[in-house]
Protein backbone atom coordinates (compact mmCIF):
# COMPACT_ATOMS: atom_id res chain seq x y z
CA UNK A 1 0.00 0.00 0.00
CA UNK A 2 1.34 3.42 -1.14
CA UNK A 3 2.35 5.74 2.16
CA UNK A 4 -0.20 7.89 3.05
CA UNK A 5 1.38 10.82 3.46
CA UNK A 6 4.88 11.59 1.30
CA UNK A 7 7.08 14.60 0.78
CA UNK A 8 4.32 16.13 -1.20
CA UNK A 9 1.24 15.49 0.70
CA UNK A 10 2.62 16.63 3.77
CA UNK A 11 3.58 19.55 1.63
CA UNK A 12 -0.08 20.19 1.02
CA UNK A 13 -1.46 19.36 4.14
CA UNK A 14 1.03 21.60 5.57
CA UNK A 15 -0.37 24.65 3.38
CA UNK A 16 -3.77 23.63 4.22
CA UNK A 17 -3.09 24.19 7.67
CA UNK A 18 -1.01 27.45 7.44
CA UNK A 19 -4.34 28.51 5.32
CA UNK A 20 -6.45 27.82 8.28
CA UNK A 21 -4.27 29.51 10.49
CA UNK A 22 -3.88 32.91 8.16
CA UNK A 23 -7.52 33.25 6.87
CA UNK A 24 -8.68 34.97 10.32
CA UNK A 25 -5.90 37.62 9.73
CA UNK A 26 -6.83 38.18 6.09
CA UNK A 27 -10.60 38.39 7.20
CA UNK A 28 -11.15 39.71 10.59
CA UNK A 29 -14.61 41.43 10.01
CA UNK A 30 -17.49 39.97 12.34
CA UNK A 31 -18.97 38.27 9.05
CA UNK A 32 -16.26 36.72 7.61
CA UNK A 33 -15.16 34.96 10.65
CA UNK A 34 -18.95 33.59 10.98
CA UNK A 35 -18.82 32.77 7.36
CA UNK A 36 -15.14 30.89 7.72
CA UNK A 37 -16.81 29.02 10.98
CA UNK A 38 -19.70 27.72 9.58
CA UNK A 39 -17.38 26.70 6.08
CA UNK A 40 -15.23 24.75 8.89
CA UNK A 41 -17.99 22.90 10.10
CA UNK A 42 -19.82 22.33 6.50
CA UNK A 43 -15.82 20.73 5.43
CA UNK A 44 -16.02 18.26 8.43
CA UNK A 45 -20.00 17.31 7.88
CA UNK A 46 -19.51 16.83 3.90
CA UNK A 47 -16.62 14.93 3.97
CA UNK A 48 -18.36 12.05 7.01
CA UNK A 49 -21.31 11.70 4.40
CA UNK A 50 -19.07 11.40 1.45
CA UNK A 51 -17.42 8.54 3.34
CA UNK A 52 -21.01 6.67 3.33
CA UNK A 53 -22.00 8.05 -0.56
CA UNK A 54 -18.43 8.04 -1.97
CA UNK A 55 -16.69 5.70 -0.63
CA UNK A 56 -19.32 2.77 0.59
CA UNK A 57 -21.98 3.43 -2.27
CA UNK A 58 -24.58 4.23 0.83
CA UNK A 59 -27.39 6.85 -0.44
CA UNK A 60 -28.08 8.32 2.85
CA UNK A 61 -31.09 10.68 3.22
CA UNK A 62 -30.96 11.05 7.26
CA UNK A 63 -27.01 11.30 7.85
CA UNK A 64 -27.94 14.68 9.89
CA UNK A 65 -29.53 12.24 12.76
CA UNK A 66 -26.27 12.10 13.75
CA UNK A 67 -25.31 16.03 13.35
CA UNK A 68 -28.02 16.82 14.83
CA UNK A 69 -28.02 14.12 17.96
CA UNK A 70 -23.93 15.29 18.54
CA UNK A 71 -25.18 18.75 18.54
CA UNK A 72 -27.90 18.31 21.01
CA UNK A 73 -25.94 16.02 23.57
CA UNK A 74 -22.90 18.28 23.25
CA UNK A 75 -25.29 21.03 24.29
CA UNK A 76 -26.63 19.25 27.55
CA UNK A 77 -22.68 18.79 28.18
CA UNK A 78 -22.25 22.52 28.09
CA UNK A 79 -24.97 23.27 30.60
CA UNK A 80 -23.95 20.31 32.92
CA UNK A 81 -20.96 22.42 32.90
CA UNK A 82 -21.95 25.35 33.26
CA UNK A 83 -23.99 23.77 36.62
CA UNK A 84 -20.51 22.58 38.03
CA UNK A 85 -21.63 18.78 37.31
CA UNK A 86 -19.13 17.84 34.56
CA UNK A 87 -15.76 18.80 33.98
CA UNK A 88 -14.75 18.61 30.25
CA UNK A 89 -13.29 21.53 28.57
CA UNK A 90 -14.94 23.09 25.87
CA UNK A 91 -11.96 22.37 23.58
CA UNK A 92 -13.08 18.65 24.32
CA UNK A 93 -16.63 18.87 24.09
CA UNK A 94 -16.16 17.68 20.20
CA UNK A 95 -15.16 14.61 21.21
CA UNK A 96 -18.87 14.28 23.47
CA UNK A 97 -20.64 15.03 19.45
CA UNK A 98 -18.86 12.34 17.96
CA UNK A 99 -19.03 9.59 20.40
CA UNK A 100 -22.79 10.49 20.21
CA UNK A 101 -23.04 10.10 16.62
CA UNK A 102 -20.67 6.28 17.04
CA UNK A 103 -23.01 5.26 19.66
CA UNK A 104 -26.41 6.12 17.35
CA UNK A 105 -24.60 5.17 14.08
CA UNK A 106 -23.66 1.76 15.38
CA UNK A 107 -26.96 1.18 16.52
CA UNK A 108 -28.71 2.42 13.77
CA UNK A 109 -26.36 1.32 11.17
CA UNK A 110 -26.57 -2.34 12.37
CA UNK A 111 -29.90 -2.70 10.91
CA UNK A 112 -29.96 -0.03 8.34
CA UNK A 113 -26.94 -1.82 6.36
CA UNK A 114 -28.37 -5.31 5.92
CA UNK A 115 -29.70 -3.54 2.87
CA UNK A 116 -28.07 -1.33 0.31
CA UNK A 117 -28.76 0.51 -2.04
CA UNK A 118 -32.65 1.57 -2.59
CA UNK A 119 -33.70 -0.10 0.87
CA UNK A 120 -31.14 1.66 2.44
CA UNK A 121 -31.96 5.19 1.27
CA UNK A 122 -35.28 4.62 2.02
CA UNK A 123 -34.72 3.42 5.33
CA UNK A 124 -32.41 5.74 6.58
CA UNK A 125 -35.63 8.99 5.14
CA UNK A 126 -37.68 7.13 7.19
CA UNK A 127 -35.38 7.43 10.69
CA UNK A 128 -34.65 11.23 9.85
CA UNK A 129 -38.91 11.61 10.01
CA UNK A 130 -39.04 9.47 13.22
CA UNK A 131 -35.97 11.39 14.84
CA UNK A 132 -37.11 14.45 13.76
CA UNK A 133 -40.95 13.65 15.24
CA UNK A 134 -39.29 12.70 18.21
CA UNK A 135 -37.87 16.35 18.51
CA UNK A 136 -41.20 17.65 19.01
CA UNK A 137 -42.56 14.51 21.15
CA UNK A 138 -39.19 14.70 24.03
CA UNK A 139 -39.02 18.16 24.77
CA UNK A 140 -36.62 17.07 27.94
CA UNK A 141 -33.85 16.72 25.70
CA UNK A 142 -34.78 18.42 22.40
CA UNK A 143 -36.42 21.14 24.08
CA UNK A 144 -39.18 21.83 21.66
CA UNK A 145 -39.40 24.41 19.12
CA UNK A 146 -37.24 26.68 21.13
CA UNK A 147 -34.17 23.93 21.10
CA UNK A 148 -31.85 24.28 23.81
CA UNK A 149 -29.23 27.29 24.74
CA UNK A 150 -25.86 27.05 25.82
CA UNK A 151 -23.28 29.17 27.17
CA UNK A 152 -20.26 28.71 25.33
CA UNK A 153 -18.18 30.43 27.90
CA UNK A 154 -19.41 27.63 30.81
CA UNK A 155 -16.38 26.56 32.89
CA UNK A 156 -14.51 29.87 32.19
CA UNK A 157 -11.20 30.64 30.54
CA UNK A 158 -8.51 27.86 30.20
CA UNK A 159 -4.71 29.40 29.38
CA UNK A 160 -6.73 32.68 28.75
CA UNK A 161 -9.06 30.88 25.75
CA UNK A 162 -12.68 31.46 26.81
CA UNK A 163 -14.20 31.03 23.43
CA UNK A 164 -16.37 34.38 24.02
CA UNK A 165 -14.75 36.09 20.91
CA UNK A 166 -15.74 34.81 17.20
CA UNK A 167 -12.21 34.28 16.19
CA UNK A 168 -11.23 32.18 19.04
CA UNK A 169 -14.60 29.57 18.27
CA UNK A 170 -13.24 29.66 14.61
CA UNK A 171 -9.65 28.65 15.59
CA UNK A 172 -11.53 25.44 17.50
CA UNK A 173 -13.51 24.51 14.39
CA UNK A 174 -10.69 24.74 12.30
CA UNK A 175 -8.18 22.92 14.23
CA UNK A 176 -10.78 19.77 15.05
CA UNK A 177 -11.72 20.58 10.80
CA UNK A 178 -8.16 19.68 9.87
CA UNK A 179 -7.54 16.84 12.34
CA UNK A 180 -11.06 15.41 10.79
CA UNK A 181 -10.32 15.80 7.85
CA UNK A 182 -6.70 14.19 8.12
CA UNK A 183 -8.48 11.19 9.64
CA UNK A 184 -10.83 10.90 7.06
CA UNK A 185 -7.88 11.07 4.76
CA UNK A 186 -6.19 8.38 6.25
CA UNK A 187 -8.79 6.17 6.30
CA UNK A 188 -9.29 6.33 2.58
CA UNK A 189 -5.88 5.21 2.57
CA UNK A 190 -6.65 1.68 5.27
CA UNK A 191 -7.23 -1.59 4.40
CA UNK A 192 -11.22 -0.69 5.43
CA UNK A 193 -11.15 1.75 3.05
CA UNK A 194 -10.08 0.32 0.26
CA UNK A 195 -12.56 -2.71 1.23
CA UNK A 196 -15.10 -0.14 1.36
CA UNK A 197 -14.43 0.97 -2.03
CA UNK A 198 -14.89 -2.65 -3.23
CA UNK A 199 -18.09 -3.49 -1.52
CA UNK A 200 -19.01 -0.17 -3.13
CA UNK A 201 -18.24 -1.04 -6.54
CA UNK A 202 -18.98 -5.64 -6.39
CA UNK A 203 -19.95 -6.56 -2.83
CA UNK A 204 -20.33 -10.14 -4.54
CA UNK A 205 -16.79 -10.52 -4.86
CA UNK A 206 -15.93 -8.82 -2.10
CA UNK A 207 -17.69 -11.27 -0.24
CA UNK A 208 -16.07 -14.05 -1.99
CA UNK A 209 -12.80 -12.96 -1.46
CA UNK A 210 -13.58 -13.50 2.56
CA UNK A 211 -14.97 -9.95 3.40
CA UNK A 212 -18.52 -9.48 4.87
CA UNK A 213 -20.16 -6.65 3.22
CA UNK A 214 -23.08 -5.63 5.94
CA UNK A 215 -19.53 -5.27 8.28
CA UNK A 216 -18.05 -3.06 6.07
CA UNK A 217 -21.05 -0.72 5.32
CA UNK A 218 -21.67 -0.67 9.08
CA UNK A 219 -18.02 0.03 10.18
CA UNK A 220 -18.00 2.95 7.69
CA UNK A 221 -21.56 3.96 8.28
CA UNK A 222 -19.97 4.28 12.43
CA UNK A 223 -17.11 6.03 11.59
CA UNK A 224 -19.26 8.69 9.52
CA UNK A 225 -21.90 8.99 12.12
CA UNK A 226 -18.57 9.77 14.28
CA UNK A 227 -17.06 12.54 12.29
CA UNK A 228 -20.62 13.77 11.73
CA UNK A 229 -21.35 14.09 15.74
CA UNK A 230 -18.23 16.21 15.81
CA UNK A 231 -19.70 18.69 13.38
CA UNK A 232 -22.65 18.69 15.10
CA UNK A 233 -20.61 19.43 18.39
CA UNK A 234 -18.94 22.34 16.37
CA UNK A 235 -21.87 24.12 15.70
CA UNK A 236 -23.15 24.01 18.77
CA UNK A 237 -20.37 25.70 20.50
CA UNK A 238 -20.55 28.00 17.43
CA UNK A 239 -24.19 29.04 17.40
CA UNK A 240 -24.56 28.56 21.41
CA UNK A 241 -28.32 27.09 20.72
CA UNK A 242 -29.67 24.03 18.78
CA UNK A 243 -32.92 23.50 17.05
CA UNK A 244 -34.52 20.39 15.88
CA UNK A 245 -33.52 21.65 11.78
CA UNK A 246 -30.02 20.44 12.68
CA UNK A 247 -31.93 16.60 12.73
CA UNK A 248 -34.10 17.32 9.87
CA UNK A 249 -34.86 16.32 6.25
CA UNK A 250 -33.21 19.98 5.48
CA UNK A 251 -30.03 19.36 7.21
CA UNK A 252 -29.55 15.56 5.48
CA UNK A 253 -30.53 17.16 1.96
CA UNK A 254 -28.12 20.12 2.58
CA UNK A 255 -25.23 17.80 3.02
CA UNK A 256 -26.27 15.60 0.17
CA UNK A 257 -26.14 18.40 -2.30
CA UNK A 258 -22.80 19.51 -1.47
CA UNK A 259 -21.55 15.89 -2.10
CA UNK A 260 -23.01 15.89 -5.38
CA UNK A 261 -22.50 19.56 -6.36
CA UNK A 262 -18.71 19.19 -5.23
CA UNK A 263 -18.19 15.51 -6.18
CA UNK A 264 -17.95 12.40 -4.44
CA UNK A 265 -15.01 10.96 -7.07
CA UNK A 266 -12.39 12.88 -5.32
CA UNK A 267 -11.52 13.38 -1.54
CA UNK A 268 -11.72 16.84 -2.11
CA UNK A 269 -14.58 17.23 -3.74
CA UNK A 270 -17.11 17.69 -0.76
CA UNK A 271 -14.88 20.40 0.27
CA UNK A 272 -15.32 22.58 -3.13
CA UNK A 273 -19.17 21.65 -2.96
CA UNK A 274 -18.96 22.50 1.27
CA UNK A 275 -17.49 25.53 0.49
CA UNK A 276 -19.94 26.72 -2.08
CA UNK A 277 -23.25 25.75 -0.77
CA UNK A 278 -22.41 27.40 2.54
CA UNK A 279 -21.38 30.20 0.61
CA UNK A 280 -23.91 30.46 -1.89
CA UNK A 281 -26.85 30.28 0.59
CA UNK A 282 -25.10 33.10 2.67
CA UNK A 283 -24.73 35.65 -0.33
CA UNK A 284 -27.56 34.87 -2.02
CA UNK A 285 -30.05 35.28 0.93
CA UNK A 286 -28.33 38.20 1.19
CA UNK A 287 -29.69 39.60 -2.40
CA UNK A 288 -32.37 37.61 -3.27
CA UNK A 289 -35.21 35.51 -1.63
CA UNK A 290 -35.46 33.45 -4.18
CA UNK A 291 -32.17 31.76 -3.63
CA UNK A 292 -33.42 28.23 -3.31
CA UNK A 293 -34.50 28.16 -7.04
CA UNK A 294 -30.87 29.70 -8.17
CA UNK A 295 -29.44 26.91 -5.46
CA UNK A 296 -31.79 24.25 -7.15
CA UNK A 297 -30.85 25.37 -10.82
CA UNK A 298 -27.20 25.07 -9.93
CA UNK A 299 -27.45 21.33 -8.74
CA UNK A 300 -29.65 20.63 -11.61
CA UNK A 301 -27.00 22.07 -14.10
CA UNK A 302 -24.51 19.98 -11.97
CA UNK A 303 -26.61 16.82 -12.58
CA UNK A 304 -26.91 17.57 -16.45
CA UNK A 305 -24.12 18.89 -17.76
CA UNK A 306 -20.86 17.13 -14.66
CA UNK A 307 -22.76 14.13 -13.14
CA UNK A 308 -19.20 13.88 -11.28
CA UNK A 309 -19.45 17.35 -9.58
CA UNK A 310 -17.56 20.62 -9.60
CA UNK A 311 -13.98 18.15 -8.36
CA UNK A 312 -13.98 15.94 -11.45
CA UNK A 313 -14.62 18.87 -14.30
CA UNK A 314 -11.47 19.66 -12.27
CA UNK A 315 -9.63 16.40 -12.19
CA UNK A 316 -10.18 15.54 -15.82
CA UNK A 317 -8.49 18.67 -17.21
CA UNK A 318 -5.45 18.07 -14.99
CA UNK A 319 -3.51 16.12 -18.21
CA UNK A 320 -4.39 18.12 -19.97
CA UNK A 321 -2.42 20.89 -18.18
CA UNK A 322 0.37 18.71 -17.37
CA UNK A 323 0.59 18.44 -21.11
CA UNK A 324 0.04 22.04 -21.86
CA UNK A 325 -2.22 21.89 -24.19
CA UNK A 326 -4.77 23.79 -21.66
CA UNK A 327 -4.27 26.92 -24.21
CA UNK A 328 -5.75 24.72 -26.90
CA UNK A 329 -9.23 24.75 -25.21
CA UNK A 330 -9.12 28.48 -23.65
CA UNK A 331 -10.77 30.19 -27.08
CA UNK A 332 -13.56 28.01 -26.63
CA UNK A 333 -13.97 28.06 -23.07
CA UNK A 334 -13.80 31.86 -23.08
CA UNK A 335 -16.61 31.58 -25.64
CA UNK A 336 -18.96 29.07 -23.84
CA UNK A 337 -18.38 31.04 -20.37
CA UNK A 338 -19.12 35.05 -22.48
CA UNK A 339 -22.28 33.52 -23.47
CA UNK A 340 -23.04 31.43 -20.41
CA UNK A 341 -22.77 34.88 -18.74
CA UNK A 342 -25.43 36.51 -20.94
CA UNK A 343 -27.64 33.62 -20.97
CA UNK A 344 -27.53 33.74 -16.96
CA UNK A 345 -28.20 37.65 -16.58
CA UNK A 346 -31.16 37.08 -18.69
CA UNK A 347 -32.48 34.11 -16.49
CA UNK A 348 -31.67 35.88 -13.68
CA UNK A 349 -33.79 39.10 -15.00
CA UNK A 350 -36.62 36.67 -16.07
CA UNK A 351 -36.54 34.99 -12.58
CA UNK A 352 -36.21 38.53 -10.55
CA UNK A 353 -39.65 39.63 -12.61
CA UNK A 354 -41.41 36.35 -12.21
CA UNK A 355 -40.83 36.03 -8.10
CA UNK A 356 -41.81 39.75 -7.61
CA UNK A 357 -44.99 39.46 -9.72
CA UNK A 358 -44.05 42.23 -12.03
CA UNK A 359 -46.12 42.53 -14.74
CA UNK A 360 -46.10 44.65 -18.23
CA UNK A 361 -47.34 47.65 -16.78
CA UNK A 362 -45.35 50.57 -17.85
CA UNK A 363 -42.97 51.36 -20.20
CA UNK A 364 -39.77 50.66 -18.43
CA UNK A 365 -41.61 47.42 -16.98
CA UNK A 366 -42.09 46.27 -20.86
CA UNK A 367 -38.74 46.93 -21.76
CA UNK A 368 -37.00 45.28 -18.90
CA UNK A 369 -39.19 41.76 -19.88
CA UNK A 370 -37.94 42.59 -23.37
CA UNK A 371 -33.67 43.26 -22.44
CA UNK A 372 -34.32 39.91 -20.34
CA UNK A 373 -35.82 37.94 -22.85
CA UNK A 374 -33.55 38.97 -25.60
CA UNK A 375 -30.42 38.36 -23.56
CA UNK A 376 -31.66 34.74 -22.60
CA UNK A 377 -32.74 34.09 -26.37
CA UNK A 378 -29.13 35.74 -28.01
CA UNK A 379 -27.40 33.91 -24.81
CA UNK A 380 -28.84 30.55 -25.35
CA UNK A 381 -28.58 30.65 -29.05
CA UNK A 382 -24.28 31.78 -28.82
CA UNK A 383 -23.85 29.19 -25.98
CA UNK A 384 -24.70 26.20 -28.08
CA UNK A 385 -22.47 26.62 -30.58
CA UNK A 386 -19.93 27.46 -27.88
CA UNK A 387 -20.92 23.90 -26.56
CA UNK A 388 -20.34 22.44 -29.78
CA UNK A 389 -17.07 24.34 -30.36
CA UNK A 390 -15.41 23.21 -27.00
CA UNK A 391 -16.53 19.63 -27.77
CA UNK A 392 -14.87 19.71 -30.96
CA UNK A 393 -11.58 21.01 -29.00
CA UNK A 394 -11.83 18.05 -26.86
CA UNK A 395 -12.19 15.81 -29.73
CA UNK A 396 -9.13 17.03 -31.54
CA UNK A 397 -7.19 17.10 -28.56
CA UNK A 398 -8.15 13.27 -28.13
CA UNK A 399 -5.37 11.93 -30.31
CA UNK A 400 -2.57 13.93 -29.21
CA UNK A 401 -3.40 13.43 -25.31
CA UNK A 402 -3.12 9.55 -25.81
CA UNK A 403 -0.06 10.25 -27.03
CA UNK A 404 1.46 12.28 -24.63
CA UNK A 405 -0.48 9.55 -22.07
Amino acid sequence: MERVFNKSRLILWGSVALVFALLPLLFPGGFALSMLSQLGIAIIFALSYNMLLGQTGLLSFGHAVYFGLGAFMTAHAINFVEEGAFGLPISFMPLVGGLTGLVFSLFLGFVTTRRPGTPFAMISLGIAEMVAASALMFTTFFGGEGGIVTDRTAGGAVWGVSYGPQVQVYYLIAVWCFISMALMFVITRTPLGQIANAVRDNPERTQFIGYNPTRVRWIMMSLAGFFAGIGGALTTINYEIITAESLGLMASGNVVLMAFIGGIGQFWGPIVGAVLVTFLQSALSNFTQAWLLYFGLLFLLIILFSPGGISSLIAMHGPLWRAGMMKRLMPSYVSALCSGGVTLIGIIGVIELLYRGTLLVGVHVAFTWIVAGFLVLVGAFFLRRAIRSVAQAWEDLSPDLAKWS
